[in-house]
């Protein structure tokens, strides 16, 4: 990112912030709407109350583990179904359920055969499942046919095709699922989490703002969900991006 880039950015950030400041003016209702000094000042005391770390860790370690636990599934069945058209067929029905089927409905229906602290999980794994699924299917209809010719002519093991044929051809497909994937597991696991109430979740902290009627620390929460989520997701492609690297100068 360039400085006129950065620049755009936090230009856009600010005017959205004044915007909101106006908006709050103009209504001249806190339970409605709150400032974002208002915010600011109850995040800055926020972090500060017992209960909130471990909150942002029972969230963050749940909705992580969905994630992860949905990025290899889906890539599994994405390179399999790829290869084998059968197993598209066969997979086709469920993914198409998960993708149709909303989010709410599939929380209350899973929490009659889950607890609720494991709920973020099950439903962020939902989530992303189908949408790395569907971009590794594609990115795998998508490899070049000279190059898998030439790894049949040379015959080439299973391992090295996977890190020097495929990897680096499903690389934007791979970078395009994880982009989306993420932002939504963060979307439905505290959606689970408001629903399922679990003690000690994110989702319990903006249920009880909600029950209360405590708008400050309803749009603090909010944030810190906002400021989590960009976080982790900068992170994992960061750290994506250099396994690439690492495996493009091996």
């Amino acid at each position: 990112m360039n400085k006129k880039q950065l620049y755009q950015r936090i230009g856009a950030v600010l005017a959205a912030l004044l915007i909101w400041q106006v908006a709050a003016l103009l209504l001249n209702r806190p339970l409605l709407l709150v400032s974002p000094w208002t915010v600011f000042l109850r995040l800055f005391s926020l972090w500060r109350e017992p209960g909130f770390f471990s909150a942002v860790g029972f969230s963050l370690s749940r909705i992580a583990a969905g994630f992860f636990l949905g990025l290899t599934v889906g890539s599994l069945l994405g390179i399999l179904a790829g290869r084998f058209s059968w197993l598209e067929v066969l997979i086709r029905p469920y993914m198409t359920v998960i993708k149709s089927v909303p989010v709410a409905s599939i929380i209350i229906l899973c929490l009659i055969w889950l607890s609720s602290g494991r709920l973020s999980i099950f439903i962020s794994f939902l989530m992303v499942l189908p949408i790395v699924y569907t971009n590794l299917l594609e990115g795998i209809r998508h490899l070049n046919p000279e190059l898998t010719e030439m790894a049949d002519v040379f015959r080439l093991s299973w391992g090295c095709r996977l890190a020097y044929l495929w990897l680096p051809q499903l690389k934007p497909f791979l970078f395009s699922a994880c982009r989306t994937a993420l932002g939504l597991a963060w979307k439905a696991g505290v959606a689970a989490e408001v629903i399922g109430i679990p003690a000690g979740s994110i989702g319990e902290q903006l249920y009880e703002a909600k029950a209360y009627l405590n708008t400050p620390d309803l749009f603090a929460w909010t944030v810190i969900i906002v400021l989590l989520s960009l976080g982790f997701e900068k992170l994992f492609l960061l750290l994506l991006r250099r396994g690439y690297a690492l495996l493009e100068n091996h």
